[in-house]
């Protein structure tokens, strides 16, 4: 496969106390069914916390303020290159609302080992598990 540019998404790692919104992606979609941390693509020219405050605004009815910068990685599937930026939500206004998944979950940190995430989420999420984030 030839190196092709990543493709940039940023995505929301929103807390509620010791808990974690997560979202399973619908079951038609790539990858489908598997859990993931809210956000999208970016748009050509888009600043990256308003691409973030633009997907959860689409995905969850919510305006969101965003935060810093958390984590950030780069992984290669076997149809596609990511590369996606963390950011914290330090705010959001609105109830969060399933407008796109099959699911979405408040998880407790503790226990997001337990969920089937995206390949390119699992260390994130294991950081995020003990505490390192967020």
């Amino acid at each position: 496969m030839k190196e092709t540019q990543p493709i940039l998404v940023t995505a929301g790692i929103i807390m509620d106390g010791d808990r974690v919104l997560i979202c399973q992606r619908h079951r038609s979609d790539a990858y489908g069914l598997q859990w993931e941390f809210p956000g999208g693509k970016v748009r050509e020219g888009e600043d990256l916390k308003a691409s973030l405050r633009r997907e959860l605004a689409e995905e969850l009815a919510v305006d969101a303020e965003i935060g810093a910068e958390v984590f950030r990685l780069r992984h290669r599937y076997p149809d596609r290159c990511v590369e996606v930026v963390f950011f914290s939500v330090t705010h959001y206004r609105g109830e969060p609302q399933n407008q796109v998944f099959e699911a979405i979950a408040w998880a407790p940190r503790a226990r997001l080992h337990e969920y089937r995430f995206l390949e390119a989420d699992r260390e994130l999420v294991n950081r995020i598990s003990r505490g390192e984030i967020v």
